[in-house]
């Protein structure tokens, strides 16, 4: 494959003297953009532990890693200029803003007062120092179809659609099909922890077998395999260890993982699909009533002191914007940001009321651009989402948005939030983003397995696979998901916010999308080898985010 060289005119520091001296402020770009990616070679080496740690900020053309070209775009474009400082609401689980790699880039409310109990700043929340906690104490919580059977199994348990008045056949419907899923999932998760469980046991009881025919506890795999296994039960218990140390390879490994899956199915259970569970009482107010606005607190970190809760949003908030050149952690994609909290997502689906409030909340508190790194397949309040969303366009705000993790087509599968749906397939707003997962291999697996997908319904990919960044009590950690490349393209939002002020919500969007790394070539989607399409079908733009190419369209566009 022929090999693109893509040289950059950009004129360093000369330029950028003369520039300054006659009173620009922002970048003077004179840099080609990356383009003809399709003709970069494939990198056939594994990549080393500094480069998975940094690949989503990678350049396709020097590095042939298919990362969003940060430090190239830093390096040549940004490097002698300072921007406007951006605040980006992180609508998560929490953060923990005591993190070495967040505490200094954390919006702050000015006018409030510190734990004094009292609104100073009258905006109708009480010591809101660095954002808000809808969540007030709760954690736990059921998925949104389990509420909605909870809810409404005293109205329709047992009738049939004929029973049902024409004024409530929709709710009806949704009920059913709440009903259904229900069932579904607690049958496959309930199924699932016992089959963990089971190998579990059976891993056990062999290991106990194998050991009192070696005369000791640890021993390897060459002690297995010259083992004689002189009864049935020897041969059995020979044979599964012998398995599970070849595709793991140790025994305590692998029963540290099967007691993480129960310990996962088992959870599933006890929270997210237990109609016994009213994790919204500790929080004392009616989630379905949106005029019920007096509840939460201003702890963004959450109730638990270990802030384990904490970490996606805490995960979330480091690869947007951890501190950048401070010696420590990591890099964020933006500097010039400061991260404003806002709790509304729980372990568990979040509810339409404190989604639409957190929504509102950040615009009026002058977030310019929110990142939702979450999603559900139901909603009993659409309506107060959507105005939500509506409200942030009007006060020109750009929410960047997770795709989902279940490799479903979005265009005919409906998520909520989105902009628009299967049904209604023109956009209600401009100012909404929604990124699918992209991975660190280029060529055929540049899709991420998991990542939701739609030619009319996703607007972009971005970095999502295997992303490292800030958790909670000064720890870093790999984590993977929509929820991932969403916070990568708010990133480079913020930047462009920071250096074009001028340009509005739905600009950047589109200095987003029109900017990206095109490709036709085709991908492997699902994780399905047997499911191909072109790149370019798999979203609106067909494009994977790049800041380099965005801060140039982007400096042609404030022209």
């Amino acid at each position: 494959m022929r090999r693109s060289f893509l040289k950059s005119t950009f004129a360093a520091a000369t330029v950028a003297m003369i520039a300054a001296s006659c009173g620009t402020t922002g970048p003077v770009i004179t840099s080609t953009p990356i383009d003809n990616i399709d003709q970069q070679p494939l990198k056939t080496s594994s990549l080393t532990d500094t480069q998975m740690k940094g690949w989503g900020g990678a350049d396709l053309v020097t590095d042939t890693i298919p990362g969003m070209s940060v430090q190239k775009a830093y390096d040549e474009i940004l490097k002698d200029y300072e921007g406007e400082t951006v605040i980006v609401g992180v609508i998560d689980s929490g953060v923990d803003i005591e993190h070495e790699d967040l505490k200094n880039v954390l919006w702050t409310n000015e006018k409030e007062i510190p734990e004094n109990g009292i609104d100073d700043d009258k905006n109708g929340y009480v010591d809101d120092v660095h954002g808000w906690n809808f969540l007030g104490d709760a954690v736990a919580e059921n998925l949104e179809f389990v509420r909605i059977v909870k809810r409404l199994q005293p109205k329709y348990e047992g009738k049939t659609p004929a029973e049902v008045s024409a004024e409530n056949k929709e709710e009806y419907a949704m009920y059913q099909k709440a009903q259904q899923e229900f069932e579904k999932k607690f049958n496959e998760t309930t199924q699932n922890s016992n089959y963990y469980k089971q190998l579990l046991q059976t891993l056990e009881t062999s290991e106990e077998t194998v050991s009192n025919k070696l005369g000791k506890e640890d021993f390897s795999k060459e002690d297995l395999a010259s083992m004689d296994a002189d009864t049935q039960e020897l041969k059995e218990a020979k044979g599964f260890l012998s398995n599970i140390m070849a595709n793991i390879g140790n025994l305590d490994d692998a029963k540290k993982q099967l007691k993480g899956g129960i310990d996962y199915f088992s959870g599933g259970l006890d929270t997210h699909y237990n109609l016994d569970l009213n994790g919204r009482d500790i929080v004392g107010d009616d989630p379905y009533d949106i005029t019920d606005t007096d509840y939460g607190n201003g702890n963004v970190s959450g109730p638990d002191p270990k802030k384990e809760d904490a970490k996606h949003g805490t995960h979330v908030a480091g690869i947007i914007a951890a501190e950048r050149n401070n010696g420590i952690g990591i890099d964020g994609v933006a500097k010039n940001v400061q991260i404003m909290a806002v709790r509304a997502v729980p372990d568990g689906d979040e509810y339409d009321k404190d989604i639409a409030l957190a929504i509102r909340y950040a615009v009026d508190n002058g977030a310019k651009v929110l990142n939702t790194s979450f999603g559900k397949y139901f909603s009993q309040n659409p309506e107060w989402v959507v105005d939500a969303i509506k409200y942030a366009a009007d006060h020109d705000v750009l929410i960047v948005n997770a795709a989902g993790n279940d490799a479903l087509d979005m265009d005919t599968s409906r998520i909520y939030p989105n902009d628009q749906d299967p049904e209604n397939v023109m956009e209600y707003a401009d100012n909404f983003l929604t990124v699918g997962a992209s991975n660190y291999e280029y060529g055929s697996k540049v899709v991420a397995s998991f990542s939701n997908y739609g030619q009319t319904n996703v607007d972009v990919f971005a970095p999502g696979t295997k992303i490292w960044s800030t958790t909670p009590l000064n720890e870093y950690e790999f984590l993977q998901g929509t929820s991932m490349a969403s916070p990568a393209v708010a990133g480079v939002a913020a930047l462009i916010r920071s250096y074009y002020p001028k340009l509005t919500a739905a600009q950047v969007k589109n200095v987003i999308m029109q900017s990206g790394l095109p490709s036709k070539a085709d991908v492997i989607v699902g994780g399905d080898a047997k499911d191909v399409r072109p790149f370019n079908e798999l979203s609106v733009s067909g494009k994977m985010v790049n800041l380099y190419n965005a801060l140039i369209l982007a400096d042609k566009m404030s022209k």
